[in-house]
Parts: C-alpha cells; sequence; structure tokens
C-alpha cells in the first residue's frame, strides 16, 4: 500500500509536497507529476519517493480551441496510465496539491474510489481543485474556516526565526528565482533612498536577472547582496525587517511565519488572480500592504519606512499556526 502525491508545475505546488512528505518517512511514496513546469527538476532524483513518474501533460486554461483540444487528449491518455499505476502500487491515499501536473491523477483516484485528499495554497481556488472539491475526501484551506486542517505546511524554520519588528533597518526585495520586473525597478529606484537611510537591501531578482541587477548597484555605488535561487531563503527573511514580494502562497505564509511584515505587489497575470486575494486575505486583517503593479508610487512606499511595524509583526505570529505539514502527513496515514 502506498501513498501517491501529486500536483505541481510550479515551487509553490511542489514546496507543499516537499514539506508534507519530510513526516512520511515509514511510507511508501509514489510522486506522479508532469514533464512540463519544475516538477522533475524537484522530485526526479529525490529518494524519499519509490517511484517517480512525469506524464506528457500541459495546462488546458490557456490554450486556444486547437491547443484546448490537444491538452485534453493529453491528460485523458495521462488518466489511463494513472489509473494502471494506482492500481499497481496499491494505492491508499492520493495527496493533490492541485496545478495541471495534478488532473490526470486525481481523476484517476475518483475513478477508482480511491480517497483523494487536496490541499489549495490559494485564497482563490485553482480550476481543477474548485472541480474536484465536491469530490475530495478531505479538502484542506488556510483560507476557509471549514477546513479540517488551517496551518499551512512551511518548515519549523520560519517559525524558529520568527522575531518582532519595529523599524526598518534591512529591507527585502523577493521576486522568486525568476525574478520579477516590476519588483527589481522598485528596487532600484528606491535604492539611493534607502542608502541615505542607511537601510541594508537584499535582493532576489531572479537567476537570469543577476547581472544586470548588480551592474546598476555597482553604478549607484550601493551594496546590495543580490541573488536568484537560493536554499537559504529563510536565513534572508529572518534578517529582514520589511518585505516587498509577490503574494504567491508559498511565500506569503513563509513571511508571515517569519513575522515578517510586507507588502505585496501580485504577478498581475496569476490564475484567478489568486496572488491578489492572498494578499488581500492578510489586508483585511490589517497584517499586510499591497499594490497592485500599475498603482506602484515610491513615496507610498518610502513612507512605509517610517511605520511601526511591531503591530503587524505581532499579528502575524498570532495568525500563523504551526504543524501544518505534519497534520497533513497525520490525516494520509490515518485515511
Amino acid at each position: 500500500m502506498s501513498i501517491v502525491m501529486t500536483g505541481g508545475g510550479t515551487g509553490g505546488h511542489l514546496a507543499i509536497i516537499k514539506a508534507v512528505k519530510e513526516h512520511l518517512k515509514e511510507e511508501e511514496l509514489i510522486y506522479i507529476g508532469s514533464t512540463k513546469g519544475q516538477d522533475k527538476q524537484w522530485f526526479e532524483e529525490d529518494s524519499d519517493f519509490a517511484y517517480t513518474y512525469f506524464f506528457e501533460t500541459r495546462g488546458v486554461v490557456n490554450q486556444g480551441s486547437l491547443g484546448k483540444v490537444k491538452s485534453l487528449f493529453m491528460m485523458f491518455k495521462a488518466t489511463i496510465q494513472a489509473i494502471k499505476l494506482l492500481r499497481k502500487h496499491k494505492a491508499k491515499v492520493v495527496f493533490s496539491v492541485g496545478g495541471f501536473s495534478a488532473a490526470a491523477t486525481a481523476f484517476a483516484a475518483r475513478i477508482l474510489r480511491i480517497p483523494l485528499v487536496i490541499h489549495e495554497q490559494n485564497a482563490a481556488l485553482g480550476s481543477l481543485n474548485k472541480l474536484l472539491k465536491p469530490h475530495a475526501t478531505a479538502f484542506i484551506s488556510s483560507y476557509l474556516e471549514e477546513s479540517p486542517i488551517k496551518a499551512y505546511p512551511i518548515k519549523q524554520i520560519f517559525f524558529d526565526n520568527a522575531r518582532i519588528r519595529d523599524k526598518v533597518g534591512t529591507i527585502i526585495f523577493l521576486g522568486g528565482s525568476q525574478g520579477a520586473k516590476a519588483i527589481n525597478t522598485l528596487a532600484l529606484e528606491l535604492a539611493p533612498q534607502l542608502k541615505e537611510r542607511g537601510i541594508n537591501i537584499i535582493h532576489q531578482a531572479g537567476q537570469n536577472n543577476i547581472d544586470e541587477v548588480q551592474k546598476v548597484y555597482d553604478e549607484l555605488g550601493i551594496e546590495a547582496d543580490v541573488f536568484g535561487f537560493t536554499t537559504k531563503l529563510a536565513d534572508y527573511m529572518k534578517e529582514a525587517d520589511l518585505a516587498i514580494a509577490r503574494s504567491g502562497a508559498s511565500t506569503l505564509w513563509e513571511l508571515s511565519a517569519t513575522a515578517l511584515p510586507a507588502l505585496y505587489i501580485p504577478y498581475p497575470h496569476a490564475a484567478s488572480d489568486h496572488q491578489f486575494y492572498n494578499a488581500q486575505f492578510l489586508v483585511e486583517k490589517n497584517l499586510a500592504w499591497i499594490m497592485r503593479e500599475d498603482e506602484i508610487e515610491t513615496g507610498k512606499v518610502l513612507a512605509l519606512l517610517d511605520e511601526d511595524l511591531s503591530e503587524k509583526s505581532r499579528g502575524l505570529m498570532e495568525i500563523v499556526e504551526k504543524n501544518g505539514s505534519e497534520k497533513i502527513a497525520a490525516l494520509l496515514t490515518q485515511i
């Protein structure tokens, strides 16, 4: 009997699986994903999985008419493959984090009447998760009151690094490992005034933008810690007092667990505008700020540097529950 984990495409989805599987060491784990996206990069060589499989699938939503037909045909073929694999490995439960990578295996689980546990990372439900929600054995979301588990599955180190901030001595710009042009531009515009105030800069510029961004800092005569992909993100967050970031679910909850107040600039093309609604969840509780890309004003951003951050920092500590990944792992083993 095995636990099958599926879904991904993006790091936000895959981080959930990575966090949960760390608490399932005694179980036989199978991963089923897609050749598209980041699935193979994350898990193809991961020894925690007894077997990994990657189907030729792709998203349906953003395709033209012919593209949709082709995507659905690929999904149909992958669903047949998934049915065979679930039977072969005697799956006792399927854990899906959504995304197009999850579709085939999630549908196969329902066809075979295997319990399906879904984790939704975002405040706005993804298309697949919305479709399958009524059929799930358990549907987990940190944004829904009826969720059986409210704690978001992130690593303990982010909680360990939590501290109350009051004023800004270091600012971190987080555009993700791929970078965010709007955040990079804002960081460089703010840099001279940040230097005048003696504020240190940490800047995740994106792997392909490091040289370009570093060159501008050098020309400005400003020292900044510039990087793309990193395994030290928890340490960088611990060091910072204020974040300016995209509002993907994992980033938002990691910042919150660290008690690090943030101005969120949502990715404008995210499916169902989910990054905006993720950030809005905290803004409505007066625990964060939000600006659309076309609403960015450097004057308003600079005004945040004079705010007392302690109230938001304490509030974040209170809203984030611990042990999300352990609780999800326990639910999977119980099923």
